[in-house]
């Protein structure tokens, strides 16, 4: 099994709150995780139908029958058992004691922040980083922009490959064909997921409107137009746009509020969070596709921006992250806060470094009076060193 970054997170707070829940992506790895980090808890999936059946008709005879320490997985599937949860942790604050997890973010969140609120450690898994793909730990945050890694160890994947297959564990752990895979994933997430908890009447329309999403991966997100291409109203377009975002199938990067007294850009940028998926929605059917793609430069921006967001789901911490852009078309593609601090990075798709790849990293830090604010650029080249004061990584380093 490989080694997931979350797993000494997830059995940290298990020794701190009573309740840990874990969400994330479907397919993501949480039952495997949660299993591999609490072998001796009982387990119980409101997946099946039996036990969802006994929770929902007998909620307090349900949570009775375990002694000890328990998981319940997919627990959002069965909503009236978090107040049930919440008199037995008020009676009994014993560390650890349930750990829940779900993937269906919009309807188990919602559940904890009005029953668990305070009782409750929230952790995010999404699909393997490339860290952990690779087994080493990712670039430490504090360190980011700053230093070069230490190791120097080649990838073991071709970038294209990579990016083609996308990041979701079982594609990695049985050797499966991606476009199958995902196909099926993608379906099932659209017949199941979006149609059993949203109601969206239309299904097909929904499909279109997912990959007119895919379409305008890491850009500017406009709203208006997305709605009139899909031919919904403005309302149902934000509505599924908020499924999308709560799933974990996309990540809308908001921009940053700072005022360097130009008027700035307000609208978010849509990113998918999985490479592979998006391929798949693009209807790119090869590696050898990918590499000559026109959307090539947009896909590579989504996982460098999953890399950075996994970094901090990983580590159990909110993300942090924006993008900034003037009226005056200055932009950087990814502004980290670290603290006080505000790290610049630039995103290049290509192998070759260019000069201007570095004027907007050098425009930010005018803008913020200091030569040495941290900054950095990322490409899908494989060297990694310093230029202009400036950490070049690699892809492979992230």
């Amino acid at each position: 099994m490989i080694k997931r970054a979350l797993a000494s997170v997830l059995k940290r707070v298990a020794t701190q709150y009573p309740i840990v829940t874990l969400t994330g992506p479907r397919q993501s790895g949480k039952t495997t995780l949660v299993r591999a980090a609490f072998p001796k808890h009982e387990y119980a999936s409101l997946e099946d139908p039996d036990l969802r059946r006994f929770a929902l008709e007998d909620a307090r005879g349900f949570l009775g029958q375990f002694e000890g320490p328990v998981i319940l997985d997919e627990v959002q599937r069965a909503p009236e058992l978090f107040s049930y949860i919440q008199t037995i942790v008020d009676s009994t604050d014993t560390a650890g004691r349930f750990i829940l997890s779900g993937s269906r973010n919009f309807l188990l969140m919602a559940s904890v922040s009005q029953s668990l609120a305070g009782r409750c450690a929230i952790l995010h898994l999404l699909p393997f980083s490339m860290s952990e793909l690779e087994g080493r730990n990712p670039i430490p945050l504090s360190k980011f922009g700053r230093d070069l890694p230490r190791e120097k160890i080649p990838p073991r994947r071709d970038l294209a490959d990579l990016l083609f297959d996308g990041f979701y564990p079982r594609i990695h752990d049985k050797k499966l064909d991606p476009i199958r895979w995902l196909a099926g994933y993608y379906s099932t997430y659209v017949e199941r997921d979006v149609r059993d908890i949203t109601n969206v009447g239309d299904i097909e329309t929904f499909g279109r409107f997912v990959r007119l999403c895919a379409g305008r991966n890491g850009q500017l997100l406009n709203l208006t137009s997305l709605a009139n291409d899909c031919g919904v109203t403005h309302t149902t377009a934000r509505r599924w746009l908020s499924i999308l975002e709560t799933s974990f199938l996309i990540y809308l990067l908001r921009p940053h509020h700072r005022n360097f007294g130009k008027r700035l850009i307000r609208s978010p940028k849509l990113y998918f969070l999985d490479t592979g998926l998006l391929c798949y929605l693009l209807q790119i059917r090869s590696p050898a596709d990918l590499r000559h793609h026109g959307y090539r430069g947009s896909i590579f921006e989504s996982f460098v921006l999953s890399e950075l967001l996994k970094n901090h789901y990983h580590q159990g911490k909110e993300p942090d992250l924006y993008f900034w852009r003037d009226s005056s078309g200055h932009e950087i593609d990814v502004v980290i806060h670290q603290g006080q601090e505000m790290i610049a990075v630039e995103i290049k798709s290509a192998q070759t470094i260019a000069s201007d790849f570095f004027d907007g990293l050098r425009y930010w830090r005018t803008l913020l009076g200091n030569p040495a604010t941290p900054a950095a650029l990322v490409y899908g080249g494989d060297r990694t060193f310093k230029h202009e004061g400036m950490p070049v990584y690699a892809w492979s380093t992230l």
